[in-house]
């Protein structure tokens, strides 16, 4: 490993993406199904997303391209180059493409898509390297698949699966439909993650204002799923079950826990069922967030007292911090105390996933 600078700080990601072959599905998927599977088209000014014979989504191509700037983008041996340069041990890996298969209406396709990539991410990402963990995606469909594929992947050694932050309809995440699924995580000790901006379109309004508006719109949901997991009391039910809202920032879970609180003191009497702890002692102590350049995630650990805050690369996506991961590190950090940081860059991550410990030659 290259020799460490006086002032490079490193840390562990804890929102990271892999970057799958556009044609993964469609070399992988059983033979009736091929056709179905996500796929990418482009012109010389757009990218289109395709599942299910469904255009999904829609944008200009350089957007995409900005998201591969990185040398290891697509090479895992890269990859670990990049991360030295960077200053980054550990990544938490999430999807790239595969996050549209949230999308997926098809029960059969969703469970037969989402086992194609959680077997490549295994063969061609994580068997490189221990510094990679990758997260496997679970079919919210049907809890009998989702449990199935979550007993599957944690026998493989998978630390962490997800679900999309918008639960498909008629399956919110305060039914009772989902209570063998968090039993099941509990039980196999992997941490349940939350990607934002998955599960429905990101485009949630158009015109003035929409970039910026939309972009603000996809980590809405994971405050819901927060607030559904805590209020309808599956969180205190499993007591072990950590969740994770990833790349969706960390200062907005202590202000969700005060709101929360200020609900059941004024109307817990009429609520169902009946907590027997405050949500902020429950969402303190079960649910995480990463967060990237968010300068108010700092103040959350430190002067709101949030435990969980953990930082993340978002590599190799254009939105976040590859080529300038000191710089981010630095501005965040400098003047902090050296607690904070470390809890911050390293602590959070190794309390939920093993890596190897760094080493510098």
């Amino acid at each position: 490993m290259m020799a460490e600078h006086d002032d490079k700080l490193w840390a562990n990601s804890g929102d990271s993406h892999a970057m799958e072959p556009a044609d993964l599905w469609a070399r992988n998927l059983p033979k009736a199904l091929a056709e179905r599977g996500p796929t990418t088209s482009r012109d010389e000014r757009m990218e289109t997303i395709h599942i299910d014979g469904q255009v999904v989504f829609r944008t200009l191509a350089s957007f995409f391209d900005g998201g591969a700037s990185a040398p290891g983008t697509r090479d895992p041996h890269l990859r670990l180059v990049d991360l030295d340069e960077e200053g980054v041990w550990g990544q938490l890996m999430f999807p790239s493409l595969g996050l549209w298969v949230t999308l997926v209406t098809d029960p059969e396709l969703s469970r037969e898509c989402i086992r194609v990539y959680n077997d490549w991410l295994l063969s061609e990402m994580m068997s490189v390297s221990p510094r990679l963990v990758g997260v496997a995606m679970l079919p919210a469909l049907s809890t009998e698949d989702a449990v199935a594929e979550l007993a599957r992947v944690a026998a493989l050694g998978y630390q962490a699966v997800m679900l999309p932050c918008t639960a498909p309809e008629g399956r919110g995440y305060n039914d009772e439909v989902w209570d063998p699924l968090w039993a099941a995580a509990e039980e196999a000790g992997v941490v349940m993650s939350f990607h934002v901006g998955t599960g429905a379109s990101p485009k949630a309004i158009r015109g003035s204002g929409a970039v910026v508006a939309n972009y603000v719109e996809t980590f809405i949901p994971g405050q819901r799923v927060v607030t559904h997991l805590t209020a309808c009391g599956a969180l205190e039910r499993h007591p072990e079950l950590r969740v994770l809202i990833a790349e969706g920032g960390a200062s907005w879970v202590p202000s969700l826990a005060d709101r929360m609180d200020e609900g059941w003191r004024q109307h817990g009497a009429f609520a169902m069922p009946k907590l027997t702890k405050l949500p902020s002692e429950t969402i303190f102590g079960q649910v995480y967030a990463s967060f990237q350049h968010d300068r108010s995630a700092v103040p959350a650990f430190e002067a709101m007292g949030y435990p969980n805050v953990m930082w993340g690369d978002d590599y190799p996506h254009m939105e976040g911090t590859y080529g300038h991961t000191q710089k981010t590190l630095h501005e965040l950090f400098d003047g902090t105390s050296e607690a904070t940081r470390r809890a911050i860059t390293e602590g959070t991550f190794n309390r939920l996933f093993d890596v190897p410990a760094r080493t510098v030659t």
